[in-house]
This record gives C-alpha cells, sequence and structure tokens, in this order.
C-alpha cells in the first residue's frame, strides 16, 4: 500500500478534548476521528488494527468449536421484561420506539435475545452444549464518556454464550473459554493478568475479567505476591479475621453533642478517639423505596459494588439528604444504624470488634458513644465483606502479601447458571425426556478496547509502539531519492513484491516530503520495522534496518531484506 493513496490524517498535536494517551495517539495517527461524544468514526488505519484483533479472537472461538451468528442490535422491550432487567438496567440502556410505539432498546448485551433463539431451536439433550458468538456494535449511554474509545458509547464487542446441560458442563467448558481467552491475549501480543470479578448486571455467580496491565489504567488489580490470585478492587477479598469484643467490656450508651462536626475525622478529632473506634452509617435505596444501611468503621470506605453483592440487588443507589431526613429522621452525618424497625443493616467484618465505638444518634447534631453492635443492633443483618482492600490484606488463598497493579478490562467471563434460562424458559428433554431448564455461561470481549489497551500498554514520547500481531503494517518503506535517482523505484518494487509474497505487510511512504516528516509518522503510527530505500544506500546494494522503538540503525544487504525480515517478524 503506498501511503500517498491512503488516508492517514497524521496531526502534530492532540484534539484539546483528548483525555488518555490512547484517545490521543489513535487521533494523531490518523486511526479515529470523534463524530459525537463517545461517538467515533473508525478511519482505514484504526480499522486494519482493529480487523486484526476479530481475526485472532474469531480464530480462537472456532477453534473450541464455536459457532457464528449475528444478533439484532434492537430488541424488543418484551424479551427484557422477561428477565426482569428492563427495569434494572440503567440509563445506560437506550431505550427507543418505532413508528407504532413499540418500545425497543439498543442492546448493551445479547442474553435475552440468544436464550430467544436457542429456546426455539434447541430441543434435546444431544445438541447441548452448544456455544454461539457473534462480533457486533454495542450501545451503552455512558454519562460521562472519556478516554477515546476506551469509554465509548458506540464499541465493537465479541460477545459468546454457552448452553448446557447441568452445572458439571458448565464448569468444564467454562475452563475451556478461559484457557481460550489466555490464548487470545497472548496471540495479541499483551501482558495481562486474568482476575476474579463481580458479575454487576450481567448476573451469574462467578467471573473473571481479564486485564491488560497498564499504568494508565483506570481499573485496580489486587494480586498474592506468591499464589496465583487475583481479583479487581470490586472483588478482592477481605478476610473476616475480626473478633467480637467480651460483653463485659460494654459500657452504657450515653449521647452527646457534636457541636455541628459530621464527618467522622472531625468528631474524632472533637472527641480524640481514633477512628478505628467509630461506626459510619450509610444510607442507600433499592428502587427508591427499600431502604438499606451500610455500616463501616470510621477509617474504611464503603465498596458499593460489595455492598449490592451482599445484598443481592445491582439497582442500589446512594440515598438523598431527603431520603436521609424521611428514612432515619436526621441529616447525613448523624446517623446510626439503631433504632429504625424494617431496615436491613449490612456490617462489615471489621466493624464486629469495635467495642464501645461512637455512632451518630439519629439526631441533628447528635451522637452516642459506648455503641456496641452485640447489645444495640438486633435487627443486623449480617457481617459482610464490604470495604476495598487495602496493602495491608493478606492474600485470601494463602495468607500471603498482595500486590496491586493498575488494569485495563479488555475481556470478561461469567458463569451464569440459569438466571435468564429459568426467567426465559430455556430448557430441553433430557435422556429420560424429562424437560430440564438449561445452564448458561456468558464471555465478552471488547474487541475495540484491546486497540486502546495496547496502546495504553505500549508507546513512547513517538508515539504507538505496536505488537507486531496487531500492527495495522508490519513495515515501512521509506523511499528517499526517488526523483534525483532512477533505481530507487525498481529497488523499491522488488523489495514490496519480495516482503508481500512472503506474507509481509507492506506500507511504502512514497510522499513527496522530508525524510524526517516520514520517520516522524512511521514512528507516531508504530510500525514495528522500518526499511529505508535512498541513493546512498542502494550505491552500497543495501537497505537501512530500524525496529520501532529500538536505537540502532542496522545496514542489510538489499538482496536479504526480505528474508531476513521474516525471520524478525516471526521472532516477535
Amino acid at each position: 500500500m503506498k501511503l500517498s493513496r491512503y488516508l492517514i490524517p497524521t496531526l502534530r498535536e492532540a484534539p484539546s478534548d483528548a483525555d488518555n494517551v490512547s484517545a490521543t495517539l489513535m487521533q494523531r495517527a490518523g486511526m479515529i476521528r470523534k463524530v459525537a461524544s463517545g461517538i467515533y468514526d473508525w478511519l482505514p488505519m484504526g480499522l486494519r488494527v482493529l480487523r486484526k484483533v476479530e481475526k485472532i479472537v474469531r480464530e480462537e472461538m472456532n477453534a473450541i468449536e464455536g459457532q457464528e451468528v449475528w444478533l439484532p442490535v434492537i430488541q424488543p422491550k418484551s424479551l427484557w421484561v422477561e428477565t426482569g432487567r428492563w427495569g434494572v438496567y440503567g440509563k445506560e440502556l437506550l431505550r427507543i420506539k418505532d413508528r407504532k410505539d413499540a418500545e425497543f432498546c439498543f442492546a448493551p448485551t445479547a442474553e435475552e435475545v440468544i436464550t430467544d433463539l436457542v429456546r426455539k431451536e434447541i430441543r434435546s439433550w444431544r445438541q447441548l452444549p452448544s456455544m454461539f458468538y457473534q462480533f457486533g456494535l454495542k450501545f451503552r449511554d455512558e454519562i460521562r464518556p472519556r478516554f477515546g474509545i476506551m469509554r465509548a458509547r458506540e464499541f465493537l464487542m465479541k460477545d459468546a454464550y454457552s448452553f448446557h446441560a447441568d452445572d458439571k458442563d458448565i464448569e468444564t467448558y467454562y475452563v475451556t473459554m478461559f484457557n481460550a481467552y489466555k490464548r487470545i491475549f497472548t496471540r495479541c501480543g499483551l501482558k495481562f493478568k486474568p482476575v476474579e470479578a463481580q458479575s454487576g448486571a450481567i448476573g451469574g455467580s462467578y467471573s473473571h475479567e481479564f486485564m491488560v496491565l497498564a499504568e494508565t489504567g483506570e481499573e485496580t488489580v489486587v494480586s498474592c505476591s506468591k499464589c496465583d490470585y487475583g481479583a479487581n478492587i470490586e472483588r478482592a477479598e477481605v478476610v473476616d479475621r475480626y473478633k467480637a469484643p467480651d460483653a463485659a467490656s460494654f459500657k452504657a450508651l450515653s449521647e452527646f453533642d457534636t457541636q455541628d462536626k459530621t464527618s467522622c475525622v472531625d468528631v474524632a478529632a472533637l472527641v480524640k478517639r481514633p477512628l478505628t473506634d467509630f461506626f459510619k452509617t450509610q444510607l442507600y435505596m433499592l428502587e427508591g423505596k427499600t431502604p438499606v444501611l451500610a455500616l463501616m468503621r470510621g477509617d474504611h470506605e464503603l465498596h458499593e459494588a460489595k455492598l449490592a453483592a451482599a445484598v443481592g440487588r445491582p439497582d442500589l443507589y446512594r440515598a438523598s439528604e431527603a431520603q436521609y431526613t424521611q428514612v432515619l429522621g436526621c441529616k447525613v452525618g448523624y446517623a446510626g444504624p439503631h433504632n429504625h424497625d424494617g431496615v436491613a443493616v449490612y456490617a462489615d467484618f471489621a466493624t464486629r470488634a469495635i467495642l464501645n465505638g461512637v455512632n451518630g444518634a439519629n439526631k441533628d447534631g447528635m451522637h452516642v458513644d459506648n455503641f456496641n453492635i452485640a447489645r444495640d443492633l438486633p435487627n443486623i443483618k449480617g457481617f459482610f465483606d464490604l470495604r476495598a482492600v487495602t496493602p495491608e490484606d493478606p492474600c485470601p488463598r494463602c495468607g500471603s502479601k498482595t500486590e496491586f497493579f493498575k488494569g485495563i478490562e479488555v475481556g470478561h467471563t461469567f458463569k451464569l447458571g440459569t438466571k435468564y434460562s429459568k426467567a426465559m424458559k430455556a430448557e430441553y428433554l433430557d435422556k429420560d425426556m424429562k424437560p430440564q431448564t438449561m445452564v448458561m455461561g456468558c464471555y465478552g470481549i471488547g474487541v475495540s478496547r484491546v486497540v486502546a489497551a495496547a496502546i495504553e500498554q505500549g508507546h513512547d514520547s513517538d508515539g504507538i509502539l505496536w505488537p507486531v500481531a496487531l500492527a495495522p503494517f508490519q513495515v515501512s518503506i521509506v523511499v528517499i531519492d526517488e526523483l534525483d535517482d532512477a533505481r530507487v523505484r525498481p529497488a523499491v518494487d522488488k523489495l514490496v513484491g519480495e516482503l508481500e509474497a512472503a506474507g509481509i505487510e507492506v506500507l511504502e511512504d512514497d510522499r513527496d516530503a522530508k525524510p524526517g516528516v516520514k520517520f516522524k509518522d512511521a514512528d507516531l503510527i508504530g510500525i514495528p520495522f522500518r526499511f529505508v530505500v535512498s541513493k546512498k544506500m542502494l550505491d552500497a546494494n543495501t537497505v537501512e534496518f530500524k525496529r520501532r522503538g529500538g536505537k540502532d540503525v542496522q545496514t542489510w544487504p538489499i538482496a536479504e531484506a526480505a528474508q531476513k525480515l521474516v525471520a524478525a517478524v516471526s521472532a516477535k
């Protein structure tokens, strides 16, 4: 491909709203252009990379007997009502109406529509297990799209769904898919780590995220320094190592005025007590009407995903000031977990050990001292892991020290169980001709996100550092002196022909531009290898060779250039 005939509108400066490395470099390298908030054009150079990721994923899905389908992105409300997700999915679900006023959504995922297909077409145990996958556009109406295509509203995803006769069968297949995912990201040339994760709105009992490790990642990964345990910060377990205090040490409750102090930090300074002596009470609501209280130690932060997992509902949201007054009878900052009939209290493990603690009195301006859960909180729902893990917390598997990394989620695997198949009556006939509910798995890869994650992991001050498997072209040939020496064009054509015959993808920079401009664009785009063909090189029957990101410039015999590059590409 000649660059002079290719749409690669590189930019010296990134647009002002580019807010991370991949958004900056993808726009500067002429890979994408912004159309609207969270919506992008993919230009030829970007699309080449996207299709390479798609090709690797498709090959690995086919290798484990996946069957590719094409499912609609506009899905009827009725299917989502069947599973109960129409009312649970938040404003991220784009809801639309057709000319007949029938309601649909632009689906962010496809559990409902694939389950509907399978319940109509699969009848017998002989047809199980089956796995179906697709590549399709998804739309999630993010409130604040950011980071370019990393958190866009419209994106390309590979989603796969497996159907099984029983739990044992999906246990086996989950491992098969898990290993396929590891092969995919290995082939993409990425440094990654699979970690345990929360299932969120998708549902299911067990899931893993596949994280590309990058300092610019927005996710935190917790990993054991010795065993293979890993989890994202939402899922990372805190070991329950707290013991309840002796009831003989309980003191009598007493109220005191906190002089308009509301936060644990301010009240602790007022009474000269450590934050570990404080209870922190936070009110959440389910569907705007059912209150739930979370109880934390004063120096710990609640992790909302863990609270949602403990409650068993993803549709939790933080209560407003008005709801605090309505439900608890006080403003935010003065709430306590006691004396609220019918309100479930979920307490973090660490609160179990607090002796004679300080808590809100459910009265504006007032707190109570000597609060003890065992005596003063008879309606507690139980003790749960509700807080974010810290570096001081040991590995929940082996007790060793944990390490923290930044990562970017590019894939997620779920064991869904029967959440969707039971709701939608997706059944098969077993060997005894009795109806049984299918067991499901769900497996997603953000194909467009992989492109951005690869850039976040691989870049320098000059531009992108692509893994060879994902690079839009494997080699750039910078043509110099073509107008000054008649030997240059035939030499370039011969080299290009030899490289392409060997399966190497070539971008020939034949533009009438200065060599420095050509070199800068090649580095910006991130093509892994570069040849320079010039009058000077041809005088010695050589070409100049350089690896992207390397400092050394080598001189190769032009007759051996294609063969040597094939070896270099294969070695990557």
